[in-house]
């Protein structure tokens, strides 16, 4: 598996600790040097470590004590455990034999061709044989198919079999008398990762400054709204400053002579109307 970056002590995890080899372990630790942090934080690290790693200390620094160690597949090194102490260290991977050696924190980082070897090297009964437990995680690694067929038709041009093979998939065969169950591995993509973005906090003032010119920007909007209304539409509106007395008048100019004769005509016409 490619490593994004170079891991420390502070970046270490129980998943990526799969990514690295014994004399990383060393080189993390000589890195931390005499920063406060790793005196602070040295049984949680040591908790990560261990759960990849044996981590043994030699008690008894003799050149045949060493060499045992070595022939056992340790690294031997020295580390700083405090300000003035320390101290030899014999590391060696934790080996990835049994099905009961996969977890959900390994799983992602062997190939399927190591998880077949696995499964060769612990099975008899066949995918169903295993606990559910061990099947989940294995699942969570790697796309897992089976079928069980004659022997003789399990090749068969244009089968199944032919397929997941041009596909990618990795094949253990477990014979079954004159039946064969193959078992079909792939590994899953890996997740992408999402890449969270976080905005500072608002300023106050900055926000208070947004807010005053979005008031001088309305007011302006609001102007120009009032100067486009003065169309040559509203031209036939009423005009309350122009409804003057002039407005309302009724009366007309006349002769007063004339206006009496017309009254003195419409008395006539309203006497000879009464019965």
């Amino acid at each position: 598996m490619k490593k994004e970056k170079t891991l420390t002590l502070k970046t270490l995890n129980k998943s990526n600790i799969w990514d690295i080899q014994e004399n990383d372990i060393f080189r993390m630790w000589e890195s931390a040097g005499k920063d406060a942090d790793l005196k602070d934080n040295m049984r949680r690290y040591l908790d990560i470590i261990r759960s990849a790693f044996y981590v043994e200390e030699i008690q008894v620094d003799k050149p045949e004590v060493i060499k045992k160690y070595e022939s056992n597949g340790y690294k031997i090194g020295t580390v700083r455990v405090n300000d003035d102490k320390k101290v030899k260290w014999a590391i060696r991977k934790r080996p990835i034999l049994r099905v009961t050696d996969l977890t959900y924190e390994n799983i992602h980082h062997i190939s399927a061709i190591k998880l077949m070897e696995v499964l060769n090297r612990n099975f008899g009964g066949g995918w169903e044989s295993l606990p559910q437990s061990i099947q989940d995680i294995i699942e969570s690694g790697f796309d897992i198919s089976t079928t069980t067929l004659p022997k003789d038709r399990l090749h068969k041009s244009g089968g199944l079999y032919e397929k997941k093979v041009k596909d990618g998939y990795e094949v253990l065969e477990i014979p079954k008398g004159t039946w064969v169950e193959a078992i079909f591995a792939k590994e899953k993509p890996e997740p992408e990762k999402i890449h969270m973005k976080f905005e500072a906090p608002e300023d106050p003032d900055k926000k208070e400054e947004q807010e005053s010119e979005k008031e001088d920007t309305t007011e302006k909007t609001q102007g120009n709204t009032d100067h486009y209304n003065d169309s040559d539409e509203d031209e036939d509106e009423f005009d309350d400053d122009k409804l003057t007395e002039e407005s309302y008048r009724t009366t007309y100019d006349a002769n007063p002579e004339d206006l009496n004769i017309e009254a003195e005509d419409i008395a006539d016409d309203d006497d000879s109307g009464n019965y």
